[in-house]
């Protein structure tokens, strides 16, 4: 498999960021923090942000090209009202909430893929970045 360099070269900063946002967990339509982190992050690439979607929802837009064509990319970015109990620097800093589910791995994996196609542009028409609230049983999609 060839890995694609820029993206490799992006990496440290992604993790950064996933460990970043597993440190600083945040329940359902709560998650204000990470919204704040995920539209600077986009902003800071130069991609269109809209808030407030289902309260805390974010949706970055990047258009590249003349097309109609349009696909959604969609990560979750809530936490489990659940202890943390690994001991690791980036382990979350607040009792009784932690990214047991991914979602902060989620979340980095598609501010990684926004940062490339962002930069490389390899596309025609439009790519709604969907960073979704609640997933965890609060009904987030349905509000998105």
């Amino acid at each position: 498999m060839k890995l694609i360099d820029s993206i490799v070269a992006d990496a440290p900063g992604i993790a950064a960021l996933r460990r970043d946002l597993h440190a600083h967990p945040e329940l359902c339509f709560e998650e204000n923090r990470t919204s704040d982190v995920i539209a600077r992050t986009l902003e800071g690439w130069g991609i269109e942000v809209h808030r407030g979607f289902a309260r805390t929802g974010v949706v970055g837009v990047l258009r590249h090209g003349r097309s109609s064509r349009a696909v959604g990319l969609r990560a979750d970015i809530d936490a489990l009202p659940i202890t943390e109990e690994n001991r690791f620097l980036h382990a979350s800093q607040h009792a009784g909430r932690m990214h047991a589910c991914g979602h902060d791995g989620h979340t980095a994996m598609l501010l990684g893929a926004a940062q490339h196609l962002a930069r490389q542009r390899h596309f025609d028409g439009t790519v709604y970045l969907v960073f979704q609230p609640a997933e965890e049983g609060g009904g987030g999609a349905q509000a998105m």
